[in-house]
């Protein structure tokens, strides 16, 4: 299996681009405080997954998928900083959410394949 055939790894990339847009177009303050952490963590999903996906032992990648797990929810909590600072309205507010309870989803049933043998 190739890394791009995993679903929770395509989905969070797919969102951290959208946050990437969302990012780029907000003012210097709003970018330098709120937009690098959010674009950090939420890059900090695929990354991860990435990271973990490479090492050559099953517990690592685990560990590195809880990593990410962790980012995905710091990510949820930017999101609703930028709504309420009003850097995003809430209907992108609540897709953006929505995609990242999706990740969390897959993300969940990836890390209980993880080690196990068909």
């Amino acid at each position: 299996m190739e890394l791009e055939e995993l679903r929770v790894y395509n989905k969070s990339m797919e969102v951290a681009e959208i946050v990437w847009d969302y990012v780029s177009k907000w003012d210097y303050f709003s970018k330098d405080t709120v937009g690098k952490q959010l674009v950090r963590s939420v890059d900090s999903v695929s990354a991860n997954l990435s990271e973990g996906f490479g090492r050559f032992h099953y517990k690592e990648n685990k560990q590195f998928c809880y990593n990410s797990r962790g980012s995905l929810y710091e990510s949820k909590t930017w999101i609703k900083k930028a709504q309420t600072r009003k850097l995003i309205d809430e209907e992108t507010s609540e897709k953006l959410l929505s995609d990242l309870s999706d990740i969390s989803v897959k993300l969940n049933n990836y890390i209980k394949t993880i080690g196990k043998t068909s």
